[in-house]
């Protein structure tokens, strides 16, 4: 096994306090948006196998199958295909959703085949995979996910009691579902700018006020004003309400499968991806947005935001979700317990979040990677596990492992 050194992204959105803290080091005073776990080419973590350290990417092209295992490689490729993360959101992330497998291959073979430029700013598509994510809060944590039912956004917007918003308060109420979200999204996002700005403008005063009372949806409207605040006049602060509005509690997580619109706005967590870039934006964003192909993308389903808890299985608290590029599951680990080990079949990414784990590799494995036979991680310390070595686990603290449904 060895252990990771991992990269912070500064992204303008992160908290500038969330992830020091967890580490036990001082703020710079710049935002700390996401600290990577894994091989991804953008901030791949970095091993020390003796020889200095190198990219672990680097090591999983060098023999595939001795780290991944021969399962994963059949299965996904010889590539890590997920991406681990410690996820600080100062402000609001964009409101966005991501492809399914299909449309991402579609999307990515068609700009490929018209020259798009792969960082250009108007690219949707970076690779052609999908990226279905799973937010895990180790703090309170609010986020905005799916669809509303188009009557309870209706009454949202509604209780605002701005006139220029009447229009999509009539069609959510009188047109089918899917219609109705699909209209109203797109009215907003093609509305005349000044116009819309205006409204947002007029809408972010209502729902601050709202917000700082005790009505049923006080919550609901503070955050949206705490959105407006960060984005003044963005078409996205009204596309927000028509969404679920989710406060996770620690251990609590979201799964956000393809084609839902979702946005982070507060907390710290720990996310799981599979390795994507593609983002398809609708709003609370200075960047690009490609309204055609995120109407064709998104989902227009309505539903409750559908809050996750581990399920235990033999001491191992589980996140079950609907794909197999990865699975996350926690420890939450006593003193005086014993040793617990971990499934060799596949590779892992281990990470404390809380006290002292202990990871010991069983003498005589078939691992012989050159790697430690014993690491210790603190809070935000992490390491990778090859598949086919056998590592046991102990201490007192709290370890999330990150893995493959093998």
């Amino acid at each position: 096994m060895d252990r990771l050194a991992n990269t912070v992204r500064p992204y303008a959105w992160g908290s500038t306090t969330a992830i020091p803290e967890l580490l036990g080091v001082e703020p710079t005073g710049e935002p700390q948006a996401e600290m990577w776990m894994g091989a991804h080419p953008g901030a791949p973590s970095r091993i020390d196998r003796g020889a200095g350290p190198v990219p672990l990417a680097e090591a999983i092209d060098a023999d595939p199958e001795a780290e991944l295992g021969a399962d994963a490689v059949r299965a996904f490729g010889p590539r890590l295909p997920f991406l681990l993360k410690l996820l600080a959101a100062g402000s609001p992330l964009s409101l966005q959703v991501h492809p399914d497998l299909a449309q991402a291959k579609e999307g990515f073979a068609d700009e490929q085949r018209r020259g798009v430029p792969i960082d250009a700013a108007h690219r949707n598509y970076k690779d052609a995979n999908h990226k279905p994510e799973l937010i895990c809060a180790l703090t309170p944590f609010e986020g905005l996910c799916g669809f509303r039912h188009p009557a309870q956004a209706a009454d949202l917007l509604e209780g605002l009691g701005v006139d220029t918003l009447k229009p999509y308060v009539d069609i959510l109420r009188a047109s089918p579902e899917e219609s109705a979200l699909r209209e109203v999204l797109t009215a907003l996002l093609t509305a005349e700018h000044d116009a819309m700005a205006e409204t947002v403008e007029r809408a972010a005063v209502e729902a601050e006020r709202l917000g700082a009372g005790d009505g049923p949806h006080a919550a609901d409207y503070a955050a949206y004003a705490a959105t407006a605040h960060h984005y003044p006049g963005d078409p996205g602060v009204i596309a927000a309400m028509l969404l679920n509005h989710v406060r996770l509690q620690p251990g609590e997580a979201l799964f956000l499968g393809a084609g839902l619109p979702h946005a982070y706005l507060s907390g710290l967590g720990v996310e799981l991806m599979a390795n994507s870039d593609n983002v398809l934006r609708c709003g609370l964003t200075p960047k690009h947005v490609d309204v055609p192909e995120l109407l064709r993308v998104v989902r227009f389903e309505a539903g409750d935001a559908g809050v996750l808890r581990p399920e235990a299985v033999n001491g191992e608290e589980i996140y079950e979700t609907p794909i197999d590029e990865f699975r996350l599951s926690r420890f939450v680990v006593a003193p005086g317990a014993a040793p617990h080990p971990l499934d060799a079949r596949t590779p892992q990414i281990l990470l404390c979040t809380q006290g002292t784990i202990r990871l010991v590799t069983r003498v005589g494995s078939a691992a012989g990677n050159g790697g430690s036979d014993e690491l210790t991680l603190t809070p935000g310390e992490s390491a990778f596990v090859p598949a086919g070595e056998y590592v046991s686990l102990s201490g007192e603290g709290t370890l999330f492992r990150a893995t493959v449904v093998a």
